[in-house]
């Protein structure tokens, strides 16, 4: 009987720990997607462009505020060789927050030679939205 009672003690104590996670399925959610560009390196503000440079050795993630636009930005670090790009695989608005999930796409295998370290990252331009981003 004691080891009962012990289980459902250590169940319910584990119930509320997990009671303080969240997870956030947004599988029942309904999204639209939203219109984009992918700034060209010649065309980042040069605002944008100075915060890249500060924080390109680590992975960051981060939005940005000009005028009528929103600026997504989205690093994935200092990567051994360059050869590398980042595939949009959302970006849309959903009932709460805009979700944008990035993957970066190593080089194929022989492509990119040992070298130069690379800094891969993706800025990306829409409309401005009140709405805050949810990286993913």
């Amino acid at each position: 009987m004691g080891k009962i009672i012990r289980s459902w003690a250590l169940a319910g104590l584990v119930l509320v720990f997990l009671s303080g996670c969240r997870v956030t399925d947004m599988s029942g959610q309904e999204t639209r997607e939203l219109e984009y560009t992918v700034v060209k390196e010649e065309d980042i503000p040069e605002e944008i462009r100075t915060v890249i440079e500060e924080k390109k050795a680590q992975e960051f993630q981060m939005t940005y505020q000009s005028e009528n636009y929103l600026y997504l930005l989205k690093g994935y670090g200092q990567q051994m060789s360059g050869g590398y790009s980042i595939q949009i695989e959302d970006l849309s608005l959903g009932d709460t927050a805009i979700y944008f999930k990035t993957v970066l796409i190593g080089p194929e295998k022989g492509e990119a030679a040992p070298g130069e370290p690379s800094y891969p990252y993706i800025v990306v331009k829409l409309e401005y939205r009140q709405e805050p981003v949810q990286f993913q």
